[in-house]
């Protein structure tokens, strides 16, 4: 049994970046632990392998992907240069409070990007709930560039382009 910080440290030093990040996404997102209080752990122990990339793969974690697909894809969206995109973006409703959550997106264009597991497509109920989601989502403004497991980065990429030229910015 270990400390959140000395799980971050070892998930930090191994494995792809990519799979660093999405690891410690997840343990952010159920620990809460602090990047500042690893980095601390990390100085201390100078030998470990991995050492080096610590603070890269740290400052990439965001407690907000909800799945290792969405931390996947929103390290794509920075690898292809875009500017970091926000996580769990909140829709107001018309009176003022959230009404739904955005996965990840960039709030001064309206465009976000959101990944769509399994289960958006196979359980009824979830579908339609979707179908009213991206109604009132779209009815305020946004564009929502939605991703499906298979979705190829080329093309994701393409669509992201494509939302982003109709916007200002970016």
């Amino acid at each position: 049994m270990t400390t959140p910080e000395r799980t971050a440290l070892d998930l930090a030093c191994r494995g792809s970046v990519g799979e660093a990040v999405s690891r410690l996404d997840a343990l952010a997102r159920a620990t809460h632990f602090k990047a500042q209080d690893v980095q601390q752990l990390a100085q201390r122990h100078p030998h470990v392998r991995g050492l080096r990339r610590v603070d890269r793969v740290l400052d990439l974690v965001d407690a907000g992907a909800e799945s290792p697909r969405e931390s996947r894809l929103r390290m794509m969206l920075i690898d292809e240069g875009y500017r970091r995109p926000r996580t769990q973006i909140p829709v107001l409703g018309p009176d003022g409070c959230p009404r739904y959550y955005l996965d990840m997106g960039w709030e001064d264009v309206n465009v976000a990007v959101e990944y769509d597991g399994e289960h958006h497509r196979k359980d009824d109920k979830a579908y339609r709930k979707d179908i009213i989601r991206l109604e009132y989502i779209a009815s305020v403004g946004w564009i929502v560039v939605r991703v499906v497991k298979g979705d190829q980065r080329d093309e994701i990429v393409r669509r992201v382009d494509r939302a982003l030229a109709g916007r200002r910015g970016l």
